[in-house]
């Protein structure tokens, strides 16, 4: 389960390095220039060709779900549609723009959107779509480049606090202690800290630092991601209060306790607390099935309360011949009977605000990550910023004994050099 720890970066998504092989390139794509952006205000219709899907799946369930949807809506549509499965999705879809052969509908991460609609690769079909005001507004901001809406967030994750609840119960704490404090996480961690068993581990990267960064009303960006606000205050703020557990000795990152991510560590009893996102449900049921947990939203911080967003999109090629069918293709996808059927398959939470209650519904343990979507802050989108991240990445490991201005000082004057 560690490969879906870090959506944002990996999970069934792009990098950013595929995206930056094909600057210069964008020449040959369709007939676009470099900069301009397909529309869709005159979609392409050539009904003769197949239609092609290329996903990055996190396992059998998964493929199976998307071939399923792909399939009956291929049925009822009258249009011929297959879906492949990348291997290395990042390079095959790189080489399949160079080729100009390809997929016409796609996976695409967030920190992909800008390389590949910055030369013309992506057509920017969000405005036409029929479900375009369902989406959560936050996931919409996600996918916009320049202004212009690109495409249909497919679906969406967040942290939450997973506790142990014998653990809890053991400390001689109720459901009256869960924090929503800083100032009550620290206590409760401290509690929950024995010679055996951290109170709280998670992962030593800004996807979950990131987290209290948020709730202290800080970001690496801004909200389109064309300011970089990483050294703020409040930024600072954020990761001052990581450090502060950190030397507190009730807050350890995964890999200092023996374990690859905040769920293995957690699931291994080695913390009784982790944030992770609701991707950890998997992993719990089929690695660590007698570890009885509950899941709350994350504590609040100066700011008021803050997680992190992860998501990808459907993307579609401006060099799709099919584009009308790609788009009537994603509205499936995307529609709430699709999406509550991926979520029963495979675990995502629905993109669109229809879906929430029948989910919520289904999904009562689950609650606490959907109700982040209201204040939840996405990753930057500009164009080089997953090297940027890389970077900071290594430095919070030494977080410890480290200075959070320092390290932040640095994020900024690299985010600011991705913006001239």
């Amino acid at each position: 389960m560690q490969r879906r720890t870090s959506r944002w970066m990996i999970g069934a998504g792009l990098t950013m390095a595929g995206a930056l092989a094909l600057t210069g390139c964008s020449s040959s794509f369709g007939g676009t220039t470099s900069g301009s952006t397909g529309s869709a205000g005159d979609l392409t219709s050539d009904s003769s060709k197949t239609l092609t899907v290329l996903i990055g799946s996190s396992g059998d369930a998964e493929t199976k779900a998307v071939n399923a949807a792909v399939a009956s809506w291929s049925s009822s549509s009258g249009t011929k549609a297959t879906v492949s499965v990348a291997s290395d999705l990042n390079q095959q879809l790189a080489q399949g723009f160079a080729a100009k052969k390809p997929a016409d509908v796609f996976y695409l991460s967030t920190d992909a959107l800008a390389g590949y609609a910055s030369n013309g690769s992506l057509l920017a079909y969000g405005d036409s779509l029929a479900n375009k005001d369902d989406f959560y507004p936050s996931l919409v901001k996600s996918f916009t480049y320049d202004g212009q809406f690109y495409c249909a967030p497919k679906d969406f994750s967040t942290l939450g606090l997973v506790i142990n609840t014998d653990a809890w119960a053991k400390a001689g704490l109720t459901d009256a202690d869960i924090p929503t404090t800083w100032d009550q996480l620290e206590t409760v961690a401290k509690k929950l800290t024995t010679p055996d068993q951290v109170g709280l581990a998670i992962g030593g990267e800004y996807a979950r630092a990131g987290a209290f960064m948020a709730q202290a009303g800080g970001n690496l960006m801004n909200e389109d991601s064309s300011k970089a606000t990483a050294n703020s205050a409040e930024a600072v703020a954020g990761l001052t209060e990581v450090k502060k557990l950190l030397n507190d000795g009730v807050l350890k990152y995964a890999k200092d306790v023996g374990a690859g991510w905040g769920g293995e560590a957690f699931g291994k009893q080695l913390s009784a607390m982790t944030i992770e996102g609701n991707w950890i449900t998997g992993a719990m049921s089929s690695d660590y099935p007698s570890v009885k947990y509950t899941i709350a939203e994350l504590p609040a911080g100066p700011a008021g309360k803050g997680t992190m967003q992860f998501t990808n999109c459907w993307g579609i090629a401006t060099d799709s011949p099919n584009q009308a069918a790609a788009l009537k293709l994603v509205e499936q996808l995307t529609s709430k009977d699709s999406q509550l059927a991926f979520s029963t398959a495979f675990g995502p939470m629905p993109s669109i605000k229809s879906a929430a209650s029948d989910w919520k519904a289904a999904n009562p343990v689950l609650v606490p990550f959907l109700n982040g979507a209201d204040y939840a802050v996405g990753t930057p989108t500009a164009k080089g910023a997953a090297d940027v991240v890389t970077e900071l990445n290594s430095k919070l490991e030494s977080l410890k004994t480290g200075d959070p201005q320092q390290i932040l000082d640095a994020a900024q004057k690299n985010l600011e050099a991705l913006l001239k």
